[in-house]
């Protein structure tokens, strides 16, 4: 028998689990999103990707800044749902509003809980250098991600990926288990697990200073960083009052003596620059105003004054950040 479900989200990693759940045998009879937020230069209000492919698929939308008023509760309860399905929304969800669907509301949360809880698990596995990560689909409880689990879907981090390559393939296999866990409760099968609370860590939202490399640092820590803030928020390093983003880079072993943050040399292949430990050949980087661009490109113009100025510092300027 399919469920009729409520499914509530915001950003793109949502949207690939609506779509999911809109290709499957369920029904999904509403969606909830975040309000319509300003975006681009001229500010306007733009819908969510989840809003978006909602009504692409005529599926009714609500936007409720929170639930704290009876009215939104009511509104939820009036659409009698068998399940709430819960992906990156955005809005803590009351105990009468996880008590409202008749089988609760389950959440589809990007690492292996109890490790990374919180708001920026995928960059926060790279960033720590972890080796595994994947999907839980837990059932909802008045906690931040502390509920009981049902699925499990694990995939190994590569030494390669950026945050976005991580979240892309996440979603691979966050969408079978989210099926696969439907499945489960619609069919009285589920055996939830508690998550062992002394395991857990927290993923803490990400802040644009974060970015800031300290080349104090190991080379593999920096390279870690560049992939784990990649899209966004980018890291970035000052060199002469600016701040250059870098994009990409690779660690490899270093036997000079120069001081963390030197440019120990230039070529084709790159700017190598003196780490911690180690060194870091920078492949790709983005100088003020400009596109990204290969290292050598950016030589090409600007050899003489990396040469004339062969330090990157550690100072933030936030007029030059990109």
């Amino acid at each position: 028998m399919a469920l009729n479900i409520v499914f509530a989200g915001t950003p793109e990693f949502a949207a690939h689990h609506l779509q999911t759940l809109i290709d499957s045998d369920h029904n999904v009879i509403a969606v909830y999103s975040q309000p319509d937020r300003p975006a681009g230069r001229g500010r306007k209000l733009v819908a969510s990707p989840v809003k978006a492919l909602a009504l692409e698929h005529d599926i009714p939308v609500y936007q409720p800044l929170n639930f704290k008023s009876d009215e939104a509760v009511q509104e939820l309860a009036s659409l009698n749902a068998d399940l709430m399905v819960v992906v990156a929304y955005g809005l803590i969800l009351p105990q009468v509003v996880l008590d409202t669907p008749r089988l609760g509301c389950i959440n589809v949360h990007a690492s292996l809980l109890p490790r990374w809880r919180g708001a920026a698990p995928i960059h926060r596995s790279l960033l720590a250098g972890d080796e595994k990560t994947g999907v839980t689909i837990m059932q909802m409880d008045k906690g931040l991600d502390t509920g009981d689990m049902l699925v499990k879907a694990e995939c190994d981090i590569l030494p390669t990926d950026t945050s976005e390559m991580l979240h892309d393939r996440l979603i691979s296999i966050g969408s079978p288990a989210l099926l696969e866990a439907c499945a489960q409760l619609e069919s009285g099968s589920a055996y939830p697990t508690k998550q062992e609370d002394s395991q857990a860590t927290y993923a803490h939202k990400l802040e644009k200073s974060e970015g800031l490399i300290d080349w104090s640092e190991s080379a593999d820590a920096i390279d870690r960083k560049i992939r784990g803030l990649t899209p966004w928020p980018g890291a970035y390093t000052q060199w002469q009052g600016d701040n250059i983003r870098i994009h990409k880079a690779k660690a490899q072993l270093y036997s000079g003596a120069l001081p963390p943050g030197s440019l120990a040399s230039m070529s084709k292949q790159g700017i190598e620059v003196a780490t911690g430990e180690g060194s870091l050949l920078v492949t790709t980087l983005q100088m003020p105003g400009k596109k990204a661009m290969s290292a050598a490109d950016v030589l090409n113009a600007r050899k003489a004054q990396f040469e004339a100025h062969p330090v990157f510092g550690q100072t933030h300027n936030t007029e030059g950040d990109q």
